[in-house]
């Protein structure tokens, strides 16, 4: 076999990996009403392109919520396709913003802080074009996303990490749904994942604080529903438990659900219900 007959079929095995590997994943299903619009360009940085997905009903009459979904993975892996339970915010009428952001090999931090506050900003900006109501915006995550979802809502209008995108206006979500997301990096650094994610600002204890969540809860934070099991190997349920309780000590809205002996995720289905129901009777006090 020729060198260059070895780089075709090393081409074709790679791509055949790839594809492979996206064709796990299950397209979202979503309601006839709505049109969706995948791998919309948010933002482009140093090569990079942010991509989101939305699904949106631009038939509605009437400007409908939107729930922006910030995936997991420690900031170092996790892809946007691998999230596809959307199935109860489309029937309670909510459009979709699926996300997309730099791991840590593309970037560290606060690269992803900054990626998706400027997916929030843009569906600010574009709010009109997607039938949005910019005072009905949930964002979601689990994990790292959790932290993300967390520090996009709490930053509200600091724009420490907006120096890539712009608004005119006030910015304010009206939801955060954390689930077992980390809140406080500090007691962490010692942590694979965040070390790598923190590179070379793992002993800088003001960055640090300036990338946790848990430093910017004030009376005017947006109202936070945790879920978390107290037997998390990962991110200790201790950080969650912090959260609620100064979210509570401002005043904030704060609804945390402890999952019994419950892991990083996971959980049964019978755990997924109670919290998928508790999430919808929070969510339907606010919206």
């Amino acid at each position: 076999m020729t060198y260059r007959s070895i780089l075709i079929l090393s081409f074709f095995c790679f791509y055949s990996l790839v594809s492979a590997q996206h064709k796990d994943y299950k397209p979202v299903k979503f309601p006839e009403t709505y049109s969706a619009k995948i791998d919309v360009i948010y933002k482009e940085v140093d090569g990079w392109k942010g991509r989101i997905d939305l699904y949106t009903n631009t038939t509605s009459k009437q400007p409908t919520p939107i729930v922006l979904n910030i995936h997991g993975g420690g900031w170092n892996h996790g892809e946007k396709e691998s999230q596809t339970g959307f199935s109860t915010f489309f029937k309670n009428g909510y459009a979709v913003a699926n996300v997309a952001y730099r791991l840590v090999d593309t970037a560290p931090a606060p690269a992803a802080i900054e990626d998706i506050r400027c997916a929030l900003i843009y569906l600010y900006n574009n709010a009109t074009t997607l039938n949005i109501d910019t005072s009905k915006i949930v964002i979601i995550g689990g994990s790292s996303g959790g932290h993300l979802a967390l520090m996009a809502g709490f930053l509200e209008n600091n724009t420490t990490f907006d120096s890539d995108c712009h608004y005119e206006g006030e910015l304010k979500v009206a939801a955060i749904i954390n689930k077992y997301g980390i809140t406080d990096l500090s007691p962490l650094t010692k942590s694979k994942s965040v070390k790598r994610w923190l590179a070379k600002k793992t002993k800088d204890n003001d960055f640090i604080a300036s990338v946790s969540p848990i430093n910017y809860v004030t009376k005017n934070s947006p109202p936070t529903f945790t879920v978390h099991g107290d037997a998390d190997p990962i991110v200790p349920y201790s950080q969650s438990v912090r959260l609620h309780r100064r979210l509570k000590n401002h005043g904030v809205m704060s609804e945390f659900l402890t999952i019994p002996n419950g892991k990083h995720g996971g959980f049964s289905i019978e755990e997924r219900k109670l919290y998928s129901d508790k999430m919808w009777v929070f969510l339907k006090k606010i919206i």
